[in-house]
């Protein structure tokens, strides 16, 4: 039995490794999608109820009336959209999620870079965990039966949710590259 043990533990290197392989993938993928107007109509939500994003919005209280339902096309909401900086809102945290990633991406060469990328996905998961709190659309609304508000989670709410895992991932990356940094300093010297 204590040999099963010993081979789970000798898997740390590569399941640090495919942690920070697995953060990077859904980085370039989620932030690269944030170019796609669907995309923007997702969020729209999480932006315009944010106290931390709502300013990259124009007249964020007025989203409601001018959402996309997820698989609909409604052409005068996406001109609403257009003109008052929606699109420009996801374009902007694409950049920044697609960003992080690559920051994680430095891990073999400057340690140092991906430590502060495993931070940064730290705080932008927590900002998007902030959206459990600022966000109605994430709980289950009141449909007439016992199952809404808290704690049941709306397909928004799920999408949430998945930042929490995010959260310890970006945090075992982050202290994997400061290790790597800091033995890299002590042989140096």
């Amino acid at each position: 039995m204590a040999s099963a043990f010993q081979l789970m533990a000798g898997t740390e290197t590569f399941a640090v490794s495919l942690t920070r392989l697995g953060l990077i993938v859904v980085l370039f993928w989620i932030g690269g999608l944030k170019i796609a107007p669907y995309e923007a109509d997702g969020i729209v939500p999480f932006v315009a109820e944010s106290p931390f994003m709502s300013f990259l919005m124009n007249e964020p209280s007025d989203y409601k009336t001018h959402m996309n339902p997820e698989g609909k096309l409604v052409p005068e909401n996406r001109r609403w959209h257009l003109e008052h900086g929606t699109y420009t809102a996801s374009y902007i945290l694409g950049a920044i999620i697609v960003s992080l990633g690559i920051l994680l991406c430095f891990q073999p060469w400057l340690p140092q870079v991906a430590a502060v990328g495993g931070l940064l996905v730290f705080g932008m998961s927590l900002v998007t965990l902030s959206f459990l709190i600022t966000t109605p659309q994430v709980w289950v609304p009141d449909l007439g039966d016992a199952e809404h508000g808290f704690p049941y989670l709306s397909g928004r709410g799920r999408l949430v949710l998945k930042d929490a895992v995010m959260m310890g991932a970006a945090l075992v990356c982050m202290a994997d590259s400061a290790k790597k940094y800091l033995r890299r300093r002590v042989a140096a010297n």
